[in-house]
């Protein structure tokens, strides 16, 4: 068993490690070392009840302060790793210090696209990934202000409805023909898009964002213009336009990294002293038979748990189905699987009721679930999911056949 670990992160990934490594007998040295000045906290109320004002920032952190003192944890908080030195087995500190290790944990997580265009660094234009961004966005919230949002996924979405409820005007550009595009089936990107219209948003897809421009002569943004003229007054905007890998650590310490930090299925990298999980990290998926990194709390959570035994020797897989989740308004959105590769689409309740879910198959497999204020149906899922199982179709379909009746 090792005797000094270092996890570099200080995220949901970073506290699931500390937490499985002291309750799985790791009695060594344990160092987690975070950028921000924060301990590890959870980020998707940051969106939602955070930005709202609806909870206080200690109701963010997933464990009080005495439970890293209490299980002997060396946090250095408001530091930064600027190297590791895989030959001598030990990481730098901004601050100059080094800590040796005998097993790495990187949980780096991801960092905030920023736009690339003519005027993104205008004041009020934010993005929405840590606490600091969420403060600065809520000190510029104004009653009736008016609020843009570049980006119609999942944190441009729920930032949006937020915003709505807060009493903003709200315009939300999005780049695809659709909301949610890349994660949700036809039927749910136009239930979502009818749902923030009734609350009061302006959706408006196929809109490629070609400036934002200042209010007048000031620094501050004023409008955001997009490729066919049209323009969006804006007394703040904010950037969901996605996150990208924060893996320019191990890529300098010359890991092997290809959308994130590329892992085998016992989490370790290039460097078998190494690890990584959560968002950062590119691993294989044996039941749908590629790579995938995934930005889920879900994946972090189980991905950190595994890498944790594995740097201790407790042989462990991670192979999970994945699912998500988006809170928008009080509608409950949860993905089980993924749907990408997809035949038939399977469509399950009426979405006029605002509860009814979307089935995935491929070959007659049942590849992936969305449901929408349906948890019985996504509870389901996940044996049927997992199982492989192949469901009579006209069955499926009928919302009163319960989904559990056919696993």
């Amino acid at each position: 068993m090792p005797e000094n670990i270092v996890i570099v992160g200080a995220g949901q990934a970073a506290a699931q490690a500390v937490d499985t490594l002291r309750r799985s007998g790791f009695t060594g040295r344990l160092s987690l070392i975070g950028e921000e000045p924060w301990l590890p906290y959870q980020r998707p109320p940051l969106s939602k009840k955070y930005l709202a004002g609806g909870i206080e920032r200690e109701r963010l952190l997933l464990r009080p302060a005495q439970f890293y003192a209490s299980h002997n944890v060396d946090v250095r908080l408001g530091r930064r790793v600027e190297e590791i030195l895989r030959r001598e087995q030990r990481v730098r500190l901004d601050d100059g210090s080094t800590l040796p290790y005998d097993a790495l944990l990187l949980a780096t997580g991801c960092r905030a696209r920023r736009l690339e265009v003519p005027g993104a660094e205008l004041e009020g234009v934010c993005v929405l990934r840590s606490i600091a961004d969420v403060e600065r966005i809520r000190s510029q919230i104004v009653r009736g202000g008016r609020l843009v949002v570049v980006g119609g996924g999942y944190i441009g979405l729920e930032a949006a409805a937020t915003a709505c409820e807060l009493g903003l005007q709200v315009v939300v550009l999005e780049l695809a023909g659709r909301v949610m595009s890349r994660v949700v089936s036809p039927s749910v990107s136009a239930f979502y898009q009818a749902q923030h219209e009734g609350h009061g948003a302006r959706i408006v897809c196929n809109a490629k964002v070609r400036a934002l421009e200042p209010s007048g002569a000031g620094s501050r943004v004023g409008r955001v213009v997009t490729e066919d003229g049209a323009h969006y007054a804006a007394d703040l905007v904010l950037s969901g336009v996605g996150v990208q890998p924060a893996d320019e650590l191990a890529r300098a310490a010359g890991l092997v990294c290809e959308n994130g930090i590329r892992v085998d299925d016992h989490c370790r990298t290039s460097d078998p002293m190494i690890f990584a999980a959560g968002d950062c990290s590119n691993h294989p998926n044996a039941h749908y038979g590629r790579r995938l990194r995934l930005e889920s709390v879900d994946n972090a959570i189980e991905q950190a748990a595994s890498a944790a035994l594995n740097m201790i020797g407790i042989d462990t897989v991670h192979d999970k189905v994945p699912w998500f989740w988006s809170d928008q308004y009080d509608l409950k959105l949860i993905i089980i699987g993924l749907g990408d590769g997809n035949d038939s689409l399977v469509l399950r309740g009426d979405p006029a009721a605002a509860a009814f879910s979307v089935c995935y198959l491929r070959d007659g497999e049942l590849r992936a679930i969305e449901t929408v204020n349906r948890p019985q149906d996504q509870m389901a899922a996940r044996r049927l999911i997992a199982a492989r199982a192949h469901p009579d179709v006209r069955r499926l379909a009928d919302p009163s056949v319960p989904l559990k009746a056919l696993c």
